[in-house]
């Protein structure tokens, strides 16, 4: 059970509030609710830019990681198609640093052409280390417009293409700031040995002279239902070839999520998971084999995917994949099966909440979803999950009219 207390400043910055009294340590974390999913198709990858421009100065701090290191912290960010997170870890005594840095640069980046240049071949250089130049690297590059024709979901992170980058102007730039990082757009979420209300004050005292943005609404095209199997087959110079079987699910906040969930841990959480057992220790067909399911806003992804073992042919892993989905439709899964997910699933977040940084970022995640005692709840709804829940879930999904597969081939296998 996490503890915490919430609030809202007048500007519309959400505070949460956890007090965690195992650690000398203070974690700091600040979500703004703009992603990948919040761009517009011409004008991709601004979001991920932006967790590069917010290390570059502000408008009275010129440099950002100097003060974390003399304050004894760490700090860093990331940014996925849904939310932006910054964080920062340092001693409770220096927590005034992170409020100080972190309102700083909500205030106002200290935006320059120099600053964009260099950030701009940062990005673009990560593009084409990441993605272009690593083996595997345009996995997904490829799969997202495969699922997605109309959702912003259908480009990464990463955005469509560098030039979306290298062509943005100062002023597309600071458009796309005064948007979305702004105190209404924001989540402040601390964990600390500290008195809620301490928080509460440190907030106020620093963020609370922010002006809140102007109001916005993004209009987010929802994906029409798929109604037939989609494919995609490519070659490339990588050491094995992978098949890659998608269906989309529902969002994060649905019921269809958690029972995916609990379907992705049946298949392969571990060496006595199913698709390992079965498709790589018994049959020998994958090198390494794996489900998970992705956990987005609006309805996200089942994944399965494969390395196949030299030898082994494409026909082979997808018949051996649909093999262990189709199961879940007919399989009588043990009581001891299930209880195992439901345990390792429980453990996993039980291990989680050791760590004050976890905690903070749950708390602003769960919040940005709009149910944020979720995060107390979700054990209890992970493991509500039936037998039924399961067989029911498989039959309506894994269907072949529903499925997305990428044949990523290896240009040293034959057909």
């Amino acid at each position: 059970m996490i503890e915490y207390k919430k609030t809202t400043l007048s500007n519309g910055l959400t505070v949460i509030a956890h007090r965690d009294n195992s650690t000398p340590m203070a974690a700091v974390n600040v979500l703004y609710k703009v992603g990948a999913r919040n761009e517009h198709p011409d004008h991709t990858g601004f979001a991920h830019l932006f967790e590069h421009l917010m290390f570059g100065g502000s408008i009275h701090i010129a440099e950002y990681d100097t003060p974390v290191q003399l304050a004894a912290g760490e700090n860093n960010a990331f940014t996925n198609n849904d939310y932006t997170d910054y964080y920062i870890t340092l001693p409770k005594e220096n927590i005034e640093t992170a409020f100080w840095l972190e309102s700083d640069r909500m205030l106002q980046l200290a935006f320059n052409e120099k600053s964009l240049e260099v950030q701009r071949k940062v990005v673009v250089e990560e593009f084409n280390q990441r993605y272009l130049n690593q083996p595997y690297g345009d996995l997904w590059l490829l799969l997202r417009p495969l699922i997605y024709r109309v959702h912003p979901y259908r480009w990464a992170t990463i955005g469509i293409a560098p030039e979306h980058i290298t062509q943005a102007t100062m002023a597309e730039v600071k458009a796309f700031y005064r948007r979305y990082y702004n105190p209404d757009n924001a989540i402040l979420s601390v964990a600390a040995d500290m008195e809620h209300e301490q928080v509460f004050d440190l907030a106020q005292k620093w963020f609370g002279d922010i002006p809140r943005g102007e109001a916005f609404h993004d209009d987010i095209p929802a994906e029409p239902e798929q109604t037939e199997a989609r494919r995609l087959e490519v070659t490339r110079a990588v050491p094995a070839t992978v098949v890659m079987i998608v269906f989309r699910i529902g969002a994060r906040l649905s019921s269809e999520f958690v029972v995916c969930d609990v379907i992705s841990d049946l298949l392969s959480n571990g060496n006595s998971s199913r698709l390992y057992q079965r498709l790589v220790k018994e049959r020998g067909l994958f090198s390494g084999v794996n489900a998970y399911v992705t956990g987005d806003i609006d309805p996200g992804l089942f994944v399965v995917t494969g390395h196949l073992l030299s030898g082994v042919s494409t026909d082979q892993a997808e018949e051996a994949l649909w093999g262990e989905l189709d199961a879940l439709k007919t399989d009588d899964i043990a009581d001891e099966e299930l209880e195992k997910v439901r345990n390792k699933y429980e453990s996993g977040v039980i291990f989680g909440e050791i760590n004050g940084m976890n905690k903070a970022m749950n708390l602003g995640f769960y919040e940005m979803l709009g149910d944020i005692d979720l995060i107390n709840r979700e054990v209890d709804v992970f493991r509500a999950i039936t037998r039924e829940d399961i067989r029911r879930e498989a039959e309506q999904l894994f269907v072949p009219e529903k499925s997305n597969t990428l044949i990523y081939r290896s240009e040293h296998e034959s057909r």
